[in-house]
């Protein structure tokens, strides 16, 4: 099994930034891909980023050009930075993992507990 645990929530004004972390044990390799999900209240989860063991990215368009994500594959860490926020990026951000980033952008293997990122207008 694969533990992923996300840290980084907080509350922060538009225009700010925040960034999160998310921690793999367990029955990880530096070979799987990572990615970031969110989910707003009354919407459905929705794909953010997700990153290749090589470092190749992918973006929703409503975060390309102020989110950025990236690893350290020695620590099994993903991060995502998030810049000029805006109150509809308010959700819970999910960090999810699997064997390749196709997997990950279309159906995870693995998903932390989720932390709350909150945008005040």
């Amino acid at each position: 099994q694969v533990q992923l645990v996300e840290s980084g929530r907080g509350l922060v004004q538009a225009g700010g930034s925040l960034r999160l972390s998310c921690a793999a044990s367990g029955r990880i390799f530096s070979t799987d891909a990572m990615g970031w999900f969110r989910q707003a209240p009354g919407k459905e989860r929705e794909f953010v980023a997700a990153i290749s063991w090589g470092g190749i990215t992918d973006y929703a368009d409503s975060v390309k050009g102020r989110f950025t994500i990236s690893r350290d594959n020695a620590k099994n860490t993903v991060y995502l930075q998030m810049l000029s926020l805006k109150p509809e990026d308010t959700a819970v951000y999910y960090c999810a993992a699997g064997r390749s980033r196709t997997v990950v952008i279309s159906q995870p293997e693995y998903w932390g507990q989720g932390t709350q990122v909150t945008v005040s207008s």
